[in-house]
């Protein structure tokens, strides 16, 4: 899910959408019909889903994962970006919510490219891993519940190679992150989260202030 940035004013998020992201039709339409839902703030923004499918294109992504799919833009921009070949695991409970994905995906023509897995993620996950899977996807992306971060994100570490990549988003929490008084479940849960991805050797780290923020972790190769 993805608040408006609060690093721009409105006026610069919009030029930027203008001139710095081509978004698909199915993809402008799919944002329409998401703002219909009372959860449509939700959704992560254009300029989060071209970043993602740039990061899918750069390290030549064709496994990936999704951890919360909602309606179904993210999971839509990296299939189209994997191509053809490519193979996508999305991981929700919602029934509801991903209806509306599997309705994109066929406009889209991603839907033969996309396995939805309606489960706890965490369970589906292991699942993956228990099938040999481990060191396998090249590609993750994390936008679900905040208390489970750190499970999702050990989990999606095992299943990529080396050299893959894990995009998780809200890492800045519309800025609650640094505010005492915000002491609710999920703001404690992404500091936490972090907290320990800043310490973390595994990974090379860069926090990018785009969208509610969104931190991108490479697995290291040595």
């Amino acid at each position: 899910m993805s608040r408006l940035s609060r690093t721009h004013k409105p006026e610069v998020i919009a030029y930027l959408r203008r001139f710095g992201v081509r978004e698909p039709a199915h993809l402008r339409r799919l944002r329409a019909d998401t703002a219909r839902l009372p959860e449509a703030g939700m959704q992560i923004s254009p300029e989060q889903g071209a970043l993602l499918a740039m990061l899918v294109r750069a390290i030549g992504a064709r496994r990936a994962i999704e951890v919360g799919t909602f309606t179904g833009y993210s999971s839509t921009a990296i299939a189209e970006a994997m191509g053809p070949d490519g193979r996508l695991v999305c991981c929700d409970v919602s029934e509801s919510w991903t209806r509306l994905a599997l309705k994109t995906w066929k406009r889209a023509g991603v839907a033969g490219r996309i396995t939805l897995r309606l489960a706890p993620a965490l369970d589906s996950l292991d699942e993956l891993i228990a099938q040999g899977l481990a060191g396998r996807f090249d590609f993750a992306f994390v936008d679900a519940d905040k208390e489970n971060y750190l499970g999702y994100f050990e989990r999606c570490l095992t299943l990529l190679r080396r050299g893959g990549m894990i995009a998780v988003d809200n890492t800045l929490w519309g800025g609650s992150v640094i505010d005492p008084k915000k002491q609710d479940s999920a703001t404690r849960a992404i500091r936490r989260f972090n907290r320990a991805v800043s310490r973390d050797r595994r990974i090379d780290l860069s926090m990018v202030p785009i969208g509610d923020g969104l931190t991108l972790a490479r697995k290291r190769a040595d």
